[in-house]
This record gives C-alpha cells, structure tokens and sequence, in this order.
C-alpha cells in the first residue's frame, strides 16, 4: 500500500513538471520586428513578449546600416531563422534598381559582409525590386526569395498611369545556400497590381498575404491565397482583411491558436493589425497595439531570452 501511495505521488509530481515546462515554454521566446525608419536609414529592432507592445531596443538605434547596391537604403528588412540556425535578412536597396540586398549573422549584432543579389538585372525592361521576403521550406531545405517587380509592358489590363505607372507582379528564386540562385520565375499574378507578399506555414498548406495595389478605382488593402507547395501555383485573392484604411507591408505571428497579422497605415504614419482564429474571419486590433514613433514595416521572428540579453 505504501508503495503504491509512493508511486502516485510520484506521477502526480511530474505531471506538475510537465505542467510547468508546457505553461512556460512560450515565456522562453522573446518577439523581435525588424524595421526601418525614413527612407530607408537602416535595420532597427523592436521587440514584444506579448505581441500587443512593441518597443524599440536600444533607444530605436541603427543595427545595421546599409552598404548594398547603388542607393544604400535598407527598406522592407525581412529576418527569418534559417534550417542552418543563422539569421538570413534581404531588402530593399533602392527604388529603381534590379536587385535586392542579403546579409547573415549568428547574433543580430555581427552580420556578414552586405551582398547585392542581381535578381531581375537580365530584365531589361524591369523598373525596380521591391520589398523581398524570405521563406525556409523544412522539407526541402531551401529558401525562396520573392518581391514585386514591374516590367513595363507586361500586363496592360492592369496598368494605371496613376502611381507613376507601377504594375507589378510577384517574382522569385529559391537558394540552399545564397550563394548560388535558380533563375528567376513568375510566383504570383492575381490578376491585379501586387506587392508586398509574406508568406507563413500553416500546417499542411502556405498562406500568402499580399497588398492589392490597385489605384483606379483604389483598393490599397491586404488578401489572402494559399497553395500545397511554397512555389505555388497560388489560389485566387480572397475578400480584404483589412478596413477602408490604405495597408501595406504585411508580416504575421501566431500566438497560441490566434493569428495576428501587422501592417503599415502608412497614409496615416502609424501601424496597424488584424487578428483571426481561423485564417477567415478577421478583427481589427490596431486601437490595441503600440509600436515606436516613426517605424515602418519589416518583418517578425523570435530569438530565445538568451539571445535577447545579448541585444539589450
């Protein structure tokens, strides 16, 4: 009998162990959103443990400043954590050139030497590489790089003269190693003026959200697609997820089972978000979250409170 009682006490002390380890697991994670400021002054961290609060580290300091390409700016910082445990960033160089910029570091603080990938430099009639993003298949082991490019003459049904005549589709490569890159292919034409893609893993399927660039008459908003494989084909745009606002810039973050995509109000200066529970059904949140003045859009990941002591 004593035994026995030994024994169920036992079990009872490590389901409150187990208990414990699950209920803090997310408590060992720490938010970080990458930014820039102004035109593009370089990479800025803000960081969140509870995804409503973000503040700016080391008083809105510069982490990066860019050399890359002709133009030097660092706009639409996109960082993910690699198959490799490394931070992989790119972004957006200049208004007009035909390539984006890459760097890597171990810590967020030491980053490699800034490399210009000459994505759509063989398009010569490409206008510009805008706001790319990187996405890591586990299967595959490799990432694909994907941004907005105009090139004139293409899609004429959708061409506006209004926006100095932007008409863009998405485009992309895929890397195991950012040294050595496919060639560059159509990833997604909606059949409308697109930018701004990110694209999330949600269980068997890849979401994508994207910016409807519409200017007559103007739409301006965020929508989803999705597809089996992160190369696609894509499905059609759904309905807009967010309001009558002008978005832009859309990074996401899962907290729990609750979606909660972030975007740029950028006619209004301020950021904003949309939360859903089911990829379908979206409420407004922006009147509850905070960001630092000033900030623009970039892209959200975690690093460990190890990691984040080592930035503060």
């Amino acid at each position: 009998m004593r035994n026995l009682l030994f024994f169920c006490l036992l079990l009872f002390c490590l389901s409150c162990s187990s208990s414990k380890v699950q209920n803090n697991a997310p408590e060992d994670k720490v938010h970080l959103f990458s930014y820039f400021k102004g035109n593009g002054d370089g990479l800025h961290l803000a960081y969140s443990t509870d995804g409503y609060n973000w503040t700016a580290l080391k008083d809105d300091a510069i982490f990066l400043k860019p050399t890359a390409g002709q133009d030097k700016l660092m706009r639409d910082p996109c960082i993910i954590r690699g198959g490799d445990g490394k931070f992989h960033m790119v972004w957006t160089v200049s208004w007009k050139e035909k390539g984006i910029g890459y760097a890597s570091s171990d810590d967020l603080l030491n980053w490699s030497e800034q490399q210009y990938i000459p994505v759509m430099e063989h398009e010569e009639n490409a206008r510009n590489t805008w706001a790319p993003e990187i996405t890591y298949d586990e299967e595959s082991g490799e990432y694909m790089i994907y941004w907005a490019t105009t090139i004139r003459g293409l899609y004429p049904e959708t061409q506006s003269q209004k926006d100095d005549a932007y008409n863009h589709r998405m485009y992309y490569v895929t890397t195991k190693d950012f040294k050595t890159f496919s060639e560059t292919k159509l990833l997604y034409e909606p059949g409308f003026n697109v930018i701004d893609a990110t694209i999330v893993k949600d269980k068997n399927r890849f979401v994508m959200f994207v910016k409807d660039e519409t200017r007559e008459p103007a739409k301006k908003n965020l929508r989803m697609a999705e597809s089996k494989n992160l190369t696609g084909p894509y499905s059609p745009a759904g309905e807009p997820i967010t309001g009558k606002y002008w978005a832009e810039g859309p990074t996401t973050l899962k907290l729990g089972d609750t979606w909660i995509v972030y975007f740029d109000k950028y006619i209004d200066k301020k950021m904003g978000a949309v939360k859903s529970d089911d990829l379908e059904n979206w409420t407004d949140i922006s009147d509850e979250i905070s960001f630092p003045q000033g900030m623009r859009h970039g892209s959200i990941f975690s690093v460990t409170k190890k990691e984040f002591e080592k930035l503060q």
